[in-house]
């Protein structure tokens, strides 16, 4: 029996009575790195929570340096998987990858202070938006702010290193 390719499937052309495991694969692999992006950002906010749990809980640490510390680890955790899984980016120097590295930590704390902390403070103290709203609407804001440093700053090289 000879093996079906699988190629990239479009929503639009997708029916739902057709649907089976070659159009679930071919839609992975049209949508990889944006699936790739949300299934390692759900394990990060994992190793967020655990790692917290962890640090105030079992150990004992100061609530605050336990967030600290978790949102070190999750922050770590997301870089290697992005680097690996998502963006599949390369480099091959030390100065390289620290450079890589740095700009990751630089992006997320960015993203923290201004959607995270900033956005969210002006919709609860200035416009009055209850906080659970606003904590939803500045977590997509961080998502959608995080790829795009990520794709289009952090892990650029990807695309320069195809078209080699």
């Amino acid at each position: 029996m000879e093996k079906q390719k699988i190629e990239k499937v479009k929503l639009n052309e997708i029916k739902l009575k057709n649907l089976n495991l070659k159009t679930l694969i071919g839609l992975y692999i049209q949508y990889k790195e944006i699936l790739n992006y949300l299934i390692f950002g759900v394990l990060a906010t994992v190793v967020n929570f655990v790692s917290y749990f962890v640090f105030a809980r079992l150990i004992r640490i100061d609530e605050v340096i336990s967030s600290g510390l978790s949102w070190f680890c999750s922050v770590l955790f997301a870089y290697s998987t992005n680097k690996l899984f998502v963006f599949e980016s390369k480099t091959e120097t030390i100065k390289a990858f620290l450079l890589e590295m740095g700009s990751f930590f630089l992006a997320r704390v960015v993203s923290g202070i201004l959607c995270d902390v900033g956005t969210f403070a002006l919709m609860v103290r200035v416009f009055n938006i209850n906080d659970l709203i606003a904590k939803i609407v500045t977590q997509i804001m961080v998502v959608i702010l995080n790829y795009i440093l990520s794709k289009f700053f952090i892990f650029k090289n990807k695309e320069k290193s195809k078209g080699e």
